[in-house]
């Protein structure tokens, strides 16, 4: 007996979903940028809250990739340890057991 073969789909984002994601994240930049460069503050202060705004968004591209990549191994992982156990089950005789 061998066991289906089954593979994982793989879920798409809508074209919308996407679209809404790039908005909102160049919305909240932006607009957080504009905030700073509005602030009644020295010139030094301002430019202290935008590299703290842009090291902000290259740590969380940075910890997204890392978590992503995380998730993506354990699946792989996984997958390799199941062919694993089907290999083993499917060279088990079954007569010999009885």
């Amino acid at each position: 007996m061998s066991r289906p073969n089954t593979t994982a789909v793989q879920p798409t984002h809508s074209g919308a979903w996407v679209i809404q994601s790039w908005m909102s994240f160049i919305l909240a930049v932006g607009v957080t940028a504009l905030g700073i460069y509005h602030l009644p503050v020295d010139g030094w202060q301002k430019a202290f809250l935008g590299m703290g705004l842009l090291f902000s968004v290259g740590s969380t591209f940075s910890l997204s990739k890392t978590v992503r990549d995380q998730h993506e191994q354990e699946r792989l992982t996984a997958r390799i340890d199941e062919a694993r156990v089907t290999k083993l089950l499917a060279e088990v005789d079954p007569v010999v057991l009885k």
